[in-house]
């Protein structure tokens, strides 16, 4: 029976999965929210007179009583109204919730590796067609968002399946975490980049953003087909040390797969319905910010649309940090029986709920004037909220591995609705 200190680590195929899942979540962001940022210089704005009188000597950037300030955008070849942008931005989670619970029963009973390469390949395509289809009718926009929504939602259920299989019981909060650090990265980059190409790319600055983001994530797809496997048993490169470490870790077989779910017993838990909770209070807070951050940005503190995008991607970069931190430290925690599984999930996920929600509410006082303390404020909410990757997000592998696919489906269902509520709610809640 192998031992943890006799296969390799950094460069073993679970931590290739690890990092290949990372990508592969880089892109699925990246196709998520290039819209958010697109849309900004997509849409024409009237110039817009402000009425606000501030005080000159508090601040050289938003100083002046009635005068004009410029926010049209020359490249913006659209005039979708506030009404069809928080729709389009909410379309996609029309989709999303459909396939959560049906990705992961399909990669719980036949296997996440193909159910999430076609996924990822049939994202990659829609966002192609965004530009193209754009120009012709806003319709089509719509539709293709709610595709790639669809095609997405089986994306966590199905790297979460695959750990089921792969992770061994003291290693799953640092390889979750840094798998899962690719939607912070996928946001960071994708918000940093695509003020520029707005500005700067091909095809009218915008349509740049879809295309770029589209091609990088069909040349993933031909990757993760190539060094991914479902199980470590299937797998052609994996070590016999490490193939026996992690079966032998694993609480049943994983070479075995069942169709059967045990339905009624994961309605009665307790622990997915706080899992579940856990869920919905997350993406509230995440979808609001990915879908409006830059509008707000934009908006309320006057940036523009070159800086827009990396001040909107800098908030991500701080939960990126705390997200990879977090899943070192819960494994330290239990690996040294400092603190049960259980006490380190609870913890952790205060921490993240509780410093988030301290740092959002600080934000909404912060005036133009004062917009560097709102970046600070939103930097360490989000920052802190990263802490979840070791909690919430992690225990649906712990209490119960051979279905973790299902259990994430269940939870991301139910967590989806904010995301279609969320832009809506903003954009009545900021009608001017």
């Amino acid at each position: 029976m192998s031992s943890s200190k006799d296969v390799p680590c950094c460069c073993s195929q679970r931590w290739i999965l690890a990092y290949t899942s990372f990508v592969g979540f880089f892109f699925v962001y990246s196709l998520r929210v290039n819209i958010s940022v697109a849309i900004v210089c997509m849409v024409k704005t009237p110039n817009i007179t402000t009425t606000n009188t501030f005080d000159n000597s508090s601040s050289s950037i938003c100083t002046g009583t009635a005068s004009s300030r410029q926010v049209f955008n020359e490249h913006a070849e659209f005039d979708w109204n506030k009404e069809v942008t928080s729709s389009i931005l909410a379309s996609f989670f029309y989709g999303y919730i459909i396939t959560q619970i049906p990705g992961g029963w399909l990669s719980d009973r036949f296997g996440g590796r193909y159910v999430f390469g076609v996924a990822m390949a049939i994202s990659s395509i829609s966002t192609l067609l965004i530009p193209v289809c754009a120009r012709n009718s806003v319709v089509s926009v719509y539709v293709l968002r709610v595709i790639l929504g669809l095609a997405t939602g089986v994306s966590f259920p199905c790297v979460q399946s695959m750990w089921g299989r792969w992770a061994p019981p003291l290693e799953r909060s640092k390889l979750i975490s840094v798998s899962f650090l690719g939607t912070m990265f996928g946001n960071v980059a994708t918000f940093g980049s695509s003020g520029y190409l707005c500005e700067y790319g091909f095809d009218n600055g915008w349509g740049s953003i879809f295309y770029i983001t589209g091609g990088l994530s069909a040349v993933w797809v031909v990757i993760w087909f190539v060094v991914v496997r479902d199980t470590p048993s299937e797998h052609p490169w994996i070590s016999e040390a490490e193939r026996d470490y992690i079966n032998n870790a694993i609480e049943y077989d994983t070479s075995k797969r069942t169709g059967k779910v045990p339905w009624l017993e994961m309605a009665k838990s307790p622990a997915l319905l706080a899992c579940t909770t856990a869920h919905i209070c997350n993406n509230w807070t995440n979808y609001t910010l990915l879908t409006s951050l830059p509008a707000f940005l934009k908006a309320v503190h006057k940036f523009n649309i070159k800086s827009n995008g990396l001040l909107s991607a800098l908030p991500y970069i701080c939960q990126a940090v705390s997200g990879f931190s977090s899943g070192q430290i819960a494994d330290i925690l239990r690996s040294k029986g400092v603190l049960s599984t259980t006490a380190t999930r609870r913890l952790l996920q205060i921490i993240a709920f509780s410093g988030s929600g301290i740092f959002l509410v600080a934000t909404g006082f912060t005036s133009c004037e004062h917009r560097s303390l709102a970046i600070a404020f939103l930097s360490l909410a989000v920052g802190i909220n990263g802490f979840c990757r070791a909690g919430y997000v992690v225990n649906h592998v712990d209490f119960g591995p051979k279905y973790a696919g299902v259990l994430y489906g269940i939870t991301n269902s139910f967590a989806t609705i904010p995301g279609m509520l969320a832009p809506i709610v903003a954009g009545q809640l900021t009608p001017n």
